[in-house]
């Protein structure tokens, strides 16, 4: 369980023209280092936060979506390119939301890294989080 508070917490693309909210506590909050999310967000790992599917509202637009590989479904805004969320078959019933599109991103405590076999050989982090090396399918 994430040391995030249950609440409603909101969040939007960079231009606002995408928000959602989400209800109560996050399942996981989680750094990915593999390669799918290296590239659709242009940084070294994406942080996210697992919630169940239907906590999750879009209150204003709805996001553009991409199928990035079989089973995968990547959110984000058509107008600004903002990455939003991931949805993958791999777990059913269950969005992850980029933990910096929240309003709050501070409040989402990260409790490992995970797919550390596709890590950055240049990435040295000592911040003790639990590494998983390759999530289970």
């Amino acid at each position: 369980m994430s040391q995030t508070p249950a609440a409603t917490r909101a969040g939007r693309c960079l231009c606002g023209a995408v928000r959602f909210r989400a209800e109560g506590a996050p399942k996981w909050v989680a750094h990915c280092h593999c390669e799918s999310c290296r590239r659709q967000t242009g940084a070294a790992f994406a942080t996210y936060a697992g919630y169940p599917t239907a906590a999750v509202t879009w209150t204003q637009g709805q996001p553009a979506t991409y199928a990035s590989s079989p089973g995968v479904t990547r959110h984000f805004c058509a107008t600004c390119g903002t990455p939003l969320a991931y949805v993958g078959s791999r777990w059913p019933g269950e969005i992850h939301l980029f933990v910096p599109t929240f309003d709050a991103p501070a409040e989402f405590v990260p409790q490992a890294h995970v797919n550390t076999d596709e890590q950055l050989p240049w990435i040295h982090l000592a911040d003790g989080l639990k590494r998983v090396e390759r999530t289970s399918a």
